[in-house]
């Protein structure tokens, strides 16, 4: 622990305190805790950001889509409208939110919707589609208003909880032993290479319950997409130069690999879920041009694009030859076949029991 870090740990020791209080009157129910009858699956995090839950939430939505009718619910952080919506393709990234939106731009036939109230949202969609068997609550771990069927709990390889803290001293939103609460733990952005010896390694870290099962996932990255239809319609083969253009958590893996097309990379990152502006894109083609290279690119994120991709920003964006890198998750070995298993048996046994 740095010095920095043990000047705010009594701060983190009463937030944590606080929140394991609220924990408890949940426990207790003493605070309502919702249970639905329809396969309600939760994807979170102890930590503030950056585990990889929306290419999760992308992977459950693949592996359920041809089987089930279903819907994703999330808050819609960065959003500037309030309660509960229904996505269409027709929704902007303010009226949605940038998750949100990427996955109806993704996957079109699916129901996605947000608000801040997940009780509430989770009834007005199985009011509204009484065919839905599946909804799947995006970073809803702490949000305990609601008690998911099946809660899976994400973690990084290179960031596990058990090796952090909670805020201010660290980014847990909770005691570790808020993972308890979890049926699955998937240890996230783990190198595609992975070897047993670290396999074990983290297990003997994370120590899981008897009930909770253990999967490890890594990230695939897909071929450059242009930004705007009215851009470079094709991904240069050769380039000296790229500029790496962010506002996510954590970059670094996203870094590590354009860094095997190209060796010089300029990165200029913002804050996460970062609102672009104006004047944000004049700097950012300002830093551009000032990249002494002809062959060179603007390469972001897929999230990012959904907050560029806005009428205000892609006229100032139109000359720019912007790319985004789509991205997908894999589990390693066995895992995979494994964990599918896990979650389409619970959703066989849930509807069973309707």
């Amino acid at each position: 622990m740095q010095l920095l870090q043990y000047i705010l740990y009594p701060f983190s020791l009463l937030y944590g305190f606080v929140m394991q209080a609220r924990n408890l009157l949940f426990d207790l129910r003493i605070l309502p805790s919702a249970r639905f009858e329809k396969a309600v699956i939760s994807v979170g995090n102890l930590s503030m950001g950056g585990t990889g839950k929306t290419p999760h939430i992308e992977y459950l939505i693949r592996l359920l889509s041809p089987l089930y009718s279903l819907a994703t619910l999330s808050r819609g952080y960065g959003r500037e409208s309030k309660g509960f919506i229904i996505g269409s393709k027709r929704s902007n990234v303010k009226y949605l939110g940038d998750e949100p939106l990427q996955l109806i731009r993704k996957f079109g036939d699916i129901r996605v919707a947000v608000d801040e109230n997940r009780k509430r949202g989770i009834t007005n969609l199985l009011n509204k589609y009484e065919d839905l068997d599946v909804i799947l609550l995006d970073d809803a771990f702490q949000h305990r208003y609601v008690r998911p069927g099946l809660s899976i709990l994400l973690t990084t390889n290179s960031s596990l909880y058990t090796e952090d803290h909670v805020v201010p001293s660290g980014t847990l939103r909770e005691f570790r032993q808020g993972a308890r609460r979890a049926d699955i733990i998937i240890i996230t952005k783990t190198p595609k290479i992975f070897s047993p010896i670290s396999r074990r390694r983290i297990l003997d870290e994370i120590s899981p319950q008897k009930h909770q099962q253990v999967y490890f996932s890594y990230i695939t990255y897909g071929e450059p997409v242009p930004l705007s239809e009215s851009g470079p319609s094709g991904f240069p083969l050769k380039l000296a130069s790229i500029l790496l253009l962010t506002g996510i958590a954590d970059h670094s893996l996203l870094q590590e690999h354009i860094e095997r097309i190209c060796s010089n990379i300029v990165v200029m990152g913002f804050g996460d879920h970062h609102v672009f502006n104006e004047n944000d894109i004049h700097e950012i083609e300002t830093r551009f041009n000032d990249i002494p290279s002809r062959k060179k690119v603007i390469i972001t994120t897929e999230k990012d694009a959904m907050r560029l991709r806005t009428p205000e920003l892609l006229p100032a964006l139109k000359n720019l030859p912007v790319f985004y890198i789509p991205i997908s998750v894999e589990f390693h070995g066995k895992d995979k076949d494994l964990f599918d298993s896990h979650i389409l048996s619970f959703i066989s046994k849930t509807k069973t029991s309707l």
